[in-house]
């Protein structure tokens, strides 16, 4: 994939939701909630602040992170991948 993204917006890889709950009931595709975790393929440059100054981005590629239920906009690759471009401020946490 080669998609850049501007700004402070970043390319997250949605990570697979769950395919059997915690007591082992297997869940079919409909009933499976969006995911909200995903990995951080690429960044944007960063943010300019008031007084114009370029302030770098918390997360860089690589990283695994939360995200809002409904964040971002999604977009498939020619080849079905299926990618999130959202702001830096929708990432809720950096998963350690």
């Amino acid at each position: 994939m080669n998609v850049q993204p501007l700004g402070d917006r970043v390319v997250v890889k949605p990570l697979e939701a769950e395919s059997k709950t915690k007591g082992g009931i297997l869940l079919p595709d409909t009933a499976k909630e969006k995911p909200q975790e995903g990995k951080i393929i690429a960044v944007g440059k960063g943010k300019y602040s008031d007084s114009g100054s370029l302030q770098p981005l918390e997360v860089k590629a690589g990283d695994r992170v939360l995200y809002g239920k409904y964040s971002g906009s999604e977009i498939t690759t020619k080849d079905g991948e299926e990618f999130l471009i959202m702001r830096e401020e929708d990432i809720l946490a950096i998963i350690k």
